[in-house]
């Protein structure tokens, strides 16, 4: 059972409704996953909203790279909506299903291209030993540029505090939607 309520503009006071209007009327369309949660702190949420649109709308991070980071981090975290949202986004972004699969498996990927291996080698590291080697570092940036590097950083960074807000809130898959990891 969930911990977050869904949200409706009339159960909201003044100010929460505010934050509600202003992410269904911005580039997300709607109030989703953890913004149901962030919004019992409307002035948080309102900030968290500002970075969410910089990350998923403005970022120089292409979208089939920021989708690839979601759904490792999503795995990392095991975070089934966060994984399950992402990999139909993903899907639409042009990953490739054995790739998507392979990472909800925790499987290294076979990747057609090496900018995805190099996110994906950024993440794993990250998330093995919370440090990028130099090596990779400098993979990294050689293939994505300085900026899209640290917005990689910041992409993991956000949807690591998604994955634990919908994961400690117990956010479920929509009804009828198996879990997207095979454990």
């Amino acid at each position: 059972m969930s911990r977050i309520p869904e949200r409706r503009p009339d159960t909201l006071n003044d100010e929460q409704r505010a934050v509600y209007e202003e992410i269904a009327s911005g580039p997300h369309g709607h109030v989703v996953g953890p913004f149901h949660a962030w919004l019992e702190t409307p002035d948080m949420a309102r900030r968290i909203r500002a970075l969410s649109e910089y990350i998923r709308f403005r970022s120089s991070l292409p979208r089939p790279l920021a989708e690839l980071a979601i759904l490792v981090t999503g795995r990392f975290w095991k975070a089934e909506f966060e994984f399950y949202a992402h990999a139909k986004l993903g899907r639409e972004a042009g990953l490739d299903e054995g790739l998507i699969a392979a990472i909800a498996e925790e499987r290294k990927p076979d990747f057609a291209q090496s900018d995805q291996e190099i996110v994906y080698t950024v993440c794993t590291e990250m998330y093995q030993t919370h440090r990028v080697s130099d090596a990779t570092f400098a993979r990294a940036e050689a293939a994505l540029g300085r900026q899209a590097l640290v917005e990689l950083i910041a992409t993991i960074g956000y949807y690591s505090m998604v994955s634990m807000t919908l994961n400690a809130f117990e956010a479920p898959l929509p009804e009828g939607e198996p879990s997207p990891f095979p454990d």
